[in-house]
């Protein structure tokens, strides 16, 4: 029983004696994991095109049931995307979505992608819905968060 508690005290006292890991957060940030998966992005092309083609396919992936995609068509007038549909209504619920990533991977055209970004915070719940235009960011932004994007879209 002597050696129990002379163990236990040199793991204390080994403890005691090392510098403290303390950071300060808002100016001091740790480095992020390079797979780490954040906040999602909704990539607009150089030329102002977004890239979602409203296929749905990141609602259907998604295992939380989080996104919800409606899709509208394209006309020679009123172009979004590059394809025949758009994205009229993206909207993402962050309260039920586990960052998982499937979205960005079931996604064709890069356009959802989960950023670096973890900084979420609101008042209410209702500002945890993310609409388009929340989630809208220019290609150059998305490529700063994440450099393996293929900006020759």
């Amino acid at each position: 029983m002597i050696a129990e508690i002379l163990r236990g005290m040199a793991t204390t006292f080994k403890h005691i004696f090392r510098k403290s890991v303390t950071v300060s957060y808002p100016e001091e940030r740790l480095p992020l994991a390079p797979r780490y998966r954040g906040l999602h992005m909704l990539v607009v092309g150089e030329d102002g095109m977004e890239r979602c083609v409203g296929c749905e396919l990141c609602a259907v992936a998604c295992p939380a049931d989080a996104i919800y995609v409606e899709a509208a068509e394209n006309t020679e007038q009123e172009r979004h995307s590059r394809g025949e549909r758009y994205a009229k209504v993206y909207k993402i619920h962050m309260l039920r979505c586990i960052f998982c990533g499937y979205c960005e991977e079931a996604c064709p055209e890069e356009a959802i992608v989960l950023g670096k970004q973890y900084e979420l915070a609101s008042s209410n719940r209702d500002g945890f819905v993310y609409g388009k235009e929340r989630l809208m960011t220019p290609l150059a932004e998305a490529l700063k968060q994440r450099p393996d994007l293929h900006p020759d879209w």
